[in-house]
């Protein structure tokens, strides 16, 4: 048997529209599960996930929904419910980012951040759990959080508060849930070549060059290679992990210190072949 199969399986995935999403998506139709896609009522490139899935021979529901309007999400549960079936998976990958000094920092803004990276997480995952708990199922809740949420950033102080926020939900739900066979993860990727929207006060391509030598993988990665830590907190492979984090970031947080290019150049010990 394989531990990683969805098939009869139905999974969740916010912020499905493009980049992360799409791909986690996408690879959970490839492990045979049906989706539930979930994204702003306008945003582009919904259909085209909901294509690609079908394209896997998976089926796919359609949401249109702003997270950020939270006094709704626990209609949407229920009605997703009603339309769906049960969910067995839930993938809180929907999130939002504004690039400012803290002193610049509006309530406005400080609002939206939190409302979609953390009160859209706990309050759609309130009731998509209860209604796991009343279908007998043993659910898989995967947060999408950041290496943010273990080391700061400069200019993304509510980004970086709303994602450590949600380490902790995770594990303070992974506790509650337990007991009914539900399991609640988080996956926190680094910098992936996903799009990008927005200005950016200062030269983008100088600071990404800059990023990419920070990085010991020496690279963005790409979207597929976050799908793998996804799978196995999604499926019966990972059933008794719970509470827990993967970090996928390049090995970014591993070092602390960027010295390997200081360094002389790496040679083998080992004899020439």
């Amino acid at each position: 048997m394989n531990p990683f199969n969805l098939t009869g399986r139905t999974a969740l995935v916010t912020g499905a529209a493009r980049g992360l999403g799409r791909a986690f998506a996408t690879a959970l139709a490839g492990a045979g599960a049906d989706l539930v896609l979930v994204d702003l009522p306008d945003a582009d490139g919904l259909a085209q996930t909901a294509a690609e899935v079908a394209e896997l021979g998976r089926t796919a529901r359609v949401y249109g929904q702003d997270l950020a309007r939270t006094e709704e999400l626990h209609a949407l549960a229920d009605r997703i419910r009603a339309e769906a079936g049960p969910l067995h998976i839930l993938v809180n990958n929907a999130g939002t980012a504004a690039l400012e000094r803290f002193n610049e920092i509006t309530p406005a803004s400080w609002q939206r951040v939190m409302r979609v990276n953390l009160d859209a997480v706990f309050f759609l995952t309130q009731r998509v759990a209860e209604h796991m708990v009343a279908d007998g199922v043993a659910g898989r809740i995967v947060n999408i959080t950041s290496k943010n949420a273990l080391v700061a950033e400069a200019g993304l102080a509510h980004y970086n508060a709303s994602k450590a926020a949600v380490d902790l939900l995770t594990q303070s739900l992974a506790v509650e849930l337990a007991p009914h066979g539900i399991t609640v993860n988080s996956l926190a990727p680094g910098m992936v070549a996903t799009p990008i929207d927005g200005e950016f006060p200062f030269d983008r391509e100088a600071f990404e060059a800059a990023y990419r030598a920070r990085i010991p993988l020496g690279r963005y990665a790409e979207p597929q290679e976050c799908t793998g830590a996804l799978l196995l907190l999604a499926s019966d492979a990972g059933s008794y992990l719970t509470g827990s984090r993967i970090v996928v970031d390049g090995g970014v947080l591993a070092d602390q210190m960027p010295r390997t290019r200081f360094m002389p150049p790496y040679r083998t010990t080992l004899p020439h072949h």
